[in-house]
């Protein structure tokens, strides 16, 4: 029962109370005879009895909703069992309608032709087992030599371990002073090995600094005669065309400069004039400081030498902090960004790397200025091909790009360059390069960069400064050859004195082992037995470990032959599970066309079943539904009469209780003004509320004023039997309501 559902019957349980409860007041009134104890026992015993009801009502409403649910259960069942029967006809009735004589032929002949391909996988299957079998029998051979050469490893293994053993105790029996004699000898040898090692590595590194010495010499004769020899000497009237055209670089202008320069055969010329001396035929390293220090102060006495000419008294410097910067900048901006700034023909390069020139000045916080030249590079048929690095080389590509520079320098750069060389504060039209030092390196490519630094206290590019005189330089770099000659030289003598004593070790390490060996000779002869048995074992272990080794490659192989056989019989089986599937099905089609007329029969048959068992099972569920709605209502009214007795029993104990706690007197009245209320549902209702009223009031007062009970008994009384009439008119309204929508 739902919650709204026993609201209502609560609500009927008010008639049949007040009814009882009235009468049973009258009696107590009319006979005193009669106890309370009887009446408790008579409506007690009717709750046991409704309650008794209303199980064996449950009881029977929950066998009829099994049996919904089973009918309900059924009905479904039978619904598929139609729809799965109804399938089945239709398929045979189209199975009836293909069953022609063609198609029948047509299918008994897939079937024979089937079978052949069976018969053809089957006869595969047999085949493969057999070469399985080989394989099988291959690899247990195999493994049985594997097994034996495992043994015969395992007893070599053995042999060597005893061997080692007899060694380690024949050994044992030498005395310590002839173990500590070997010692000492294996010690001497190895420090005369070292020693003699040492010598000959300092006697290769003297060779080296006496032909470091030669070639610096070499240096030290021609590179004054170089720098006095390789000028460029410029004649006015280019100084005057120069000097025109920076100051208003019109196209005239430009016109008359490069008349007066004379293009690229005044270049040739001057380049001819390059001062060649075999002794500058020496290979150097570009970045070696101290060739750095000669190339960057060689370029710059060309370039002083040019602004002197040009009327500038304020000169460039050369440092080694400048070279630092320009040989990392080159690396950093070129090298490692595989930069190729005139690339192979010069007509594909990419030209200067500006950002990185920014990157790079933003880093020193000063101005950089670039110039590039061919560098190390010729240019042969339009192709860049790499020289030689010699000094010579390295001399005469400054001395080319910077006359370049000067007489060969129009078209899309202007006469950059030579504004480059020929400014005071300024750098093409950028103010800032108040002290001016030059950092000379070359990229990977061969090409030649002059990077112009604007140094400052802050960021020392003058530190380390050169000196400008490029015989100093040339002179420094002999003075470090003749320096290196000397310390290799001393190495040498030092390694040698280590080289006898280390030889003298020796001899005397010689001479006392062979001093205890003849003393010994009986343990040196047990050792060089033991030493030679161990000898024998351990070749006989290594050839026990190629057989096995040989053994288990073997092994593996039969292992795959076999596996890879296994593979082709289960590829063969499963071609042949294929095979007589498909045969089976093709079977199975010409048995269903041959049959065709008995199997529609069959599923005609069962689909009639089927839907009779339907109709079947829905005329159940109908019948257990009603019996369901009948037991509902059983229910129902079981619980409504089960309720009724329950409040008629506390109605009953609550009158009795009142009842017995009064005079007799007391009594009749209540029961008189009870007969009467019975009658008069409007004086009820009024008396109710003015005792109520009362009681209130009573309520209040009490405390101030003497109480009796016989008057709070009353109007109890009084109370309880307005609440019953009460309830016989809301249950009287709850009864028609439910009625009505049930």
């Amino acid at each position: 029962m739902n919650k709204k559902k026993m609201i209502r019957l609560t609500a009927l349980v008010g008639v049949a109370t007040a009814t009882g409860v009235v009468a049973e007041a009258n009696q107590a009134h009319a006979a005193t005879t009669t106890t309370t104890e009887t009446t408790n026992q008579t409506t007690n015993a009717s709750v046991e009895s409704t309650q008794a009801a209303v199980d064996a009502a449950q009881s029977t409403f929950d066998t009829a909703q099994t049996s919904v649910d089973s009918a309900q259960a059924n009905v479904t069942s039978a619904s598929n069992n139609v729809t799965s029967a109804s399938a089945a006809l239709s398929s045979a009735i189209a199975n009836k309608e293909a069953a022609t004589s063609e198609n029948i032929a047509s299918a008994t002949s897939a079937v024979s032709s089937q079978a052949v391909v069976v018969a053809s996988a089957s006869q595969a299957v047999s085949e493969q087992a057999g070469v399985v079998s080989a394989a099988a029998s291959v690899q247990a051979s195999a493994q049985a030599e594997a097994t034996s050469a495992s043994a015969s490893l395992s007893s070599s293994s053995a042999n060597v371990a005893s061997a080692t053993s007899a060694l380690s105790a024949a050994e044992a029996a030498l005395t310590s002073d002839q173990s500590t004699a070997a010692n000492n000898l294996s010690a001497a040898e190895s420090a005369a090995s070292s020693a003699s090692a040492a010598v000959s590595s300092d006697q290769a590194a003297v060779d080296n600094a006496q032909a470091a010495v030669a070639s610096a010499q070499a240096i030290v004769d021609a590179v004054a005669e170089v720098q006095s020899s390789d000028v460029i000497n410029m004649s006015v009237a280019y100084i005057t065309a120069l000097k025109n055209y920076l100051a208003n670089p019109s196209s005239a202008n430009a016109a008359a400069l490069q008349e007066v320069a004379k293009g690229a055969d005044y270049v040739k010329e001057l380049q001819q004039k390059f001062k060649s001396d075999a002794s500058l035929d020496v290979v150097v390293d570009p970045s070696d400081p101290t060739v750095q220090e000669a190339l960057s102060v060689y370029a710059v006495n060309l370039i002083n030498h040019l602004r002197n000419q040009y009327g500038l008294t304020t000169a460039f410097g050369a440092s080694a902090n400048a070279n630092v910067a320009a040989i990392d900048f080159v690396k950093k901006y070129y090298d490692d960004e595989d930069w190729n700034i005139f690339g192979t023909t010069g007509s594909d390069g990419k030209g200067h790397n500006k950002n990185g020139l920014d990157a790079y000045a933003d880093q020193l916080n000063t101005s950089i200025a670039e110039d590039a030249g061919s560098g190390l590079t010729t240019w042969v048929n339009g192709k860049a091909t790499m020289a030689t690095t010699t000094l010579h080389n390295l001399l005469y590509a400054v001395y080319s790009d910077i006359a370049t520079m000067l007489f060969d320098d129009g078209g899309t750069n202007n006469w950059s360059h030579a504004q480059s060389i020929f400014e005071d504060g300024t750098i093409l039209g950028t103010d800032g390069f108040n002290n001016v030092y030059l950092g000379v390196a070359f990229d990977k490519y061969g090409y030649a960069h002059y990077e112009l630094y604007n140094a400052t206290e802050g960021n020392h590019l003058g530190n380390n400064a050169y000196s400008l005189d490029v015989q100093t330089a040339a002179q420094a770099l002999l003075t470090n050859a003749q320096a290196s000659l000397a310390s290799a030289k001393a190495s040498l003598q030092r390694m040698t004195t280590n080289l006898m004593v280390a030889k003298a070790a020796v001899v005397a390490a010689q001479n006392q082992l062979a001093a205890l060996e003849n003393s010994s000779a009986n343990d040196l002869v047990a050792v060089t037995k033991a030493r030679t048995q161990l000898a024998s074992a351990e070749t006989s272990y290594q050839t026990a470990l190629a057989t096995y080794k040989q053994k288990e490659e073997a092994l593996k192989k039969a292992g795959d032959n076999l596996a890879a056989a296994q593979a082709s019989l289960e590829a063969a089986q499963a071609t042949l599970a294929t095979a007589k599937a498909k045969l089976a099905e093709l079977e199975e089609t010409v048995a269903n066309l041959t049959n065709a007329d008995q199997l529609l029969a069959a599923a005609q048959a069962a689909y009639e079943q089927a839907v009779a068992n339907l109709t079947t099972a829905t005329g159940n569920l109908g019948a257990a539904q009603v019996d369901l709605a009948k037991a509902e209502s059983q229910l129902a009214l079981a619980e409504d009469t089960a309720e009724q007795a329950k409040v008629r029993a506390a109605i009953a104990a609550q009158v009795d209780q009142q009842l017995n706690g009064s005079t007799a007197n007391d009594r009749q009245s209540a029961g008189q003004d009870a007969t009467s209320l019975k009658t008069n549902g409007r004086a009820l209702t009024a008396t109710v509320a003015t005792a109520s009223a009362a009681k209130q009031k009573q309520g209040a007062n009490q405390g101030r004023l003497p109480q009796t009970g016989n008057d709070d008994q009353e109007a109890s009384t009084m109370a309880l039997v307005g609440l019953g009439m009460l309830g016989m008119a809301t249950g009287l309204y709850g009864y028609k309501k439910r009625k009505l929508t049930k």
